[in-house]
């Protein structure tokens, strides 16, 4: 019954994201300020989707930055996405190049700013990446997941620098993300489990540190914090 209840709800999500891509299509055009309304509303009304059919519901914690910062989060499936979206004042998430052909993300993504990254060409990626950012005035949080991917609940994918050059060009401070999204909503999975996704905004990392001392801080203080999330929810670690 639970797969059958999330696999109507994933497919009222979709729906959802035509239907406001398509209804907020002159906001967005409008301003930046107008496709950010668009996609909060639609992130809100995906959260009302899935605690009333599948009991899944979010939960925020910490204090939520705002001004220009640097927000460095565990990425663990699309609602983590919606909920640092929903949160964050002026959100800019550092995206997949391919994401810009994809139907209403793409277009979204542009216009609230999103520096698209070419997987595989690294050190020109992210010059490209960081010009970007230096290029565009909006005053925003800008939202990286340093694993450069989805991962698994348990999963050890490596952190990688582009999150470290952008903290060091930026030089402001970076605020990590930790998260249990993936013990409910786990990467490619078609089943959305009942609980509570929370996503927790830490203490803030300072500016000025070398490259290799904030990578290893910041991996250390999302694991540590993303795996307390993850057994409050249920997950049991392989011993």
């Amino acid at each position: 019954m639970l797969l059958i209840r999330s696999q109507f709800a994933n497919l009222i999500m979709y729906l959802l994201l035509a239907i406001f891509g398509i209804v907020g299509f002159p906001l967005a055009i409008w301003s930046r300020t107008g496709a950010l309304m668009v996609i909060k509303g639609y992130a809100a009304s995906v959260f009302w989707l899935y605690r009333v059919t599948c009991g899944l519901h979010v939960e925020f914690r910490g204090k939520v930055p705002e001004g220009e910062m640097l927000v460095c989060s565990k990425h663990m499936s699309f609602l983590d996405i919606l909920m640092l979206a929903y949160m964050l004042p002026r959100v800019k998430f550092i995206m997949k190049r391919e994401l810009i052909w994809a139907p209403v993300l793409g277009f979204y993504g542009w216009r609230i700013g999103c520096p698209p990254v070419a997987r595989g060409k690294k050190g020109s990626a992210i010059k490209a990446m960081v010009n970007h950012l230096e290029a565009d005035s909006d005053v925003g949080q800008t939202a990286i997941f340093p694993q450069g991917t989805r991962v698994l609940p348990g999963a050890k994918d490596a952190y990688k620098i582009g999150a470290g050059v952008i903290y060091t060009r930026m030089e402001r401070p970076c605020v990590p993300v930790a998260t249990n999204v993936g013990v409910l909503w786990a990467r490619r999975s078609p089943i959305r489990k009942p609980g509570t996704a929370v996503l927790e905004f830490l203490e803030p990392i300072p500016a000025g540190l070398e490259l290799k001392e904030f990578m290893a801080q910041l991996e250390n203080v999302i694991e540590k914090n993303s795996n307390r999330l993850m057994i409050e929810a249920g997950y049991e670690f392989e011993k």
